[in-house]
């Protein structure tokens, strides 16, 4: 199948060409036709697999072929949860668009908010925006939507993820309903189902890989360590397996810069990119890195989407996400398009119930490797396959056979509650003293001979154990030997030092 095939018009079909775009992917082949019919459309697919192409390319299409764009105006929304995704899909909508004559902008916070407003006033044929600045612009009134047309949500679980879910609820409101909505997503969470329910029009369901998981071309492990080995451990796999530009993520802000200082004492070129960080400056450190002016990248999770390295070879999950379905992200920036690359995380005890989110979430367990010197002291449990223990279960559970008298359990509730004394033969030995056994608990367990005890009672036993009573015993004999001793306590618990 070739693109114009897909019916997509010559100007498009030109710059493909140029592009080196031989044959769409697979969400390409099933995207397209839709987005062109007018369809609402819900697609889940790997991260890297085209999916921006997949509603640009038919969207610049039916944008050329028909209507103008009214001042203040927005044909085309396309909503994301980070302004470096912003970047890139604006910049895709750009590079795929150039041939045709439509006007293209993006607006996310961060940066100061007069020379959005300022494009708007002619209006936009796509408008490539972040939640909150978006809500912002509707408020200052510098936008309209009544010439919205299609609506895009790239990303929207992780905008529901990062609490856009009130924001998001705002703009629908604001929103004409006669409109076409795609949404497109790697993942697809049950809260983002029921949330495309109410706003997509019997959508074409697209899925071209399984639900949640990574792309088959990423070499996946992991090395249990001690937190506080970490930073360590990551040098010391710089070196030995000589790395070349590693995108590493890390959970904090504060752990990111703490790591970069690290890098660049030790003569590594790194930069940061986090939410601390104003936008110019995050744009900067992604450039550099793009350039290979740095060789290490260390970000935090506002980097897991959207950025878009060619021929990235490794990722390293310096911490592990706290949301399960960033690890898809995570490492989808590596192994795009086709092309290999590796992720290996750097687990600690602490992080094990993550990482067990992420294996029940991907359908696999993460392979294992011991780094000889980095072995952890605090044991990375097991979190599934062959090597976890299987739990216990009711058909496997062995019964203690029922030593009472003849008839059963009735026949010693008739009893009285008592158990018949033992055979000399099958009872257990006495400590050489005569007593009971060191470790044995004395006291009756039931109530007098004679008396039944209800059911579910609770029994008080008067007395001390022979444990308790050895251990006094031996205190006393002690503190008399060493001339002094404390009062034995002869029952109850004495006051509180």
């Amino acid at each position: 199948m070739t693109f114009a095939s897909l019916g997509l018009i010559d100007p498009l079909l030109r710059t493909l060409e140029a592009l080196a775009y031989h044959e769409p992917t697979p969400v390409q082949k099933q995207a397209i036709p839709a987005v062109l019919a007018g369809r609402d459309l819900m697609a889940a697919a790997q991260t890297g697999t085209g999916k921006t192409a997949g509603f640009a390319l038919p969207i610049l299409h039916r944008l050329t072929m028909a209507g103008t764009v009214a001042p203040q105006s927005v044909r085309c929304l396309v909503l994301v949860p980070t302004r470096e995704l912003a970047e890139q899909v604006y910049d895709s909508f750009r590079t795929y668009g150039r041939n045709v004559p439509l006007r293209y902008f993006v607006a996310y916070g961060g940066v100061p908010i007069e020379p959005q407003v300022n494009k708007l006033r002619k209006g936009l044929d796509v408008l490539v925006a972040t939640p909150g600045r978006l809500l912002d612009l509707l408020r200052q009134e510098a936008i309209r939507f009544e010439s919205l047309q299609t609506l895009v949500l790239d990303e929207a679980d992780r905008m529901l993820d990062l609490g856009f879910s009130h924001d998001l609820d705002l703009l629908f409101m604001a929103m004409p309903k006669p409109r076409q909505t795609l949404l497109f997503s790697a993942t697809f969470s049950d809260a983002i189902r029921s949330m495309a329910k109410g706003l997509l029009n019997n959508p074409v369901e697209i899925q071209v890989s399984p639900r949640n998981t990574a792309t088959k071309t990423v070499k996946q492990w992991l090395i249990p360590t001690d937190k506080k080995r970490k930073p360590e451990l990551f040098l010391h796999l710089m070196k030995k397996l000589r790395w070349g530009q590693v995108l590493v993520f890390v959970k904090t802000r504060k752990g990111v810069e703490q790591l970069v200082q690290m890098l660049l004492e030790e003569g590594i070129t790194a930069d940061a990119i986090h939410g601390d960080k104003p936008q110019p400056a995050r744009l900067r450190a992604l450039d550099r890195f793009k350039t290979a002016q740095v060789q290490v990248l260390v970000a935090t999770d506002v980097a897991a989407r959207g950025l878009d390295i060619e021929a990235l070879p490794q990722v390293v999950n310096f911490d592990l996400p706290t949301v399960a379905e960033d690890y898809v992200h995570r490492i989808g920036r590596t192994g795009r398009a086709g092309a290999t690359g590796e992720a290996v995380s750097l687990v600690c005890a602490d992080e094990v119930g993550l990482l067990a989110a992420i294996e029940k979430l991907t359908g696999q367990v993460i392979p294992r490797e011991e780094e000889p010197g980095f072995e952890a002291d605090h044991r990375v449990p097991a979190t599934g396959g062959a090597s976890a223990a299987k739990p216990a279960t009711a058909a496997g559970k062995k019964k203690r056979p029922f030593t009472g008298p003849p008839g059963g359990k009735a026949a010693l509730a008739a009893g009285g509650g008592q158990r018949p004394a033992a055979p000399a033969a099958a009872r257990k030995p006495s400590s050489p003293s005569g007593g009971p056994k060191a470790g044995s608990k004395a006291g009756p367990k039931a109530g007098p001979v004679g008396t039944a005890v209800p059911r579910g009672a609770i029994i008080v036993a008067g007395g001390r154990g022979a444990k308790s009573l050895a251990r006094s015993a031996g205190k006393a004999a002690a503190g008399g030997a060493g001339g002094g001793q404390r009062k034995a306590r002869t029952g109850g618990r004495g006051p509180a030092r």
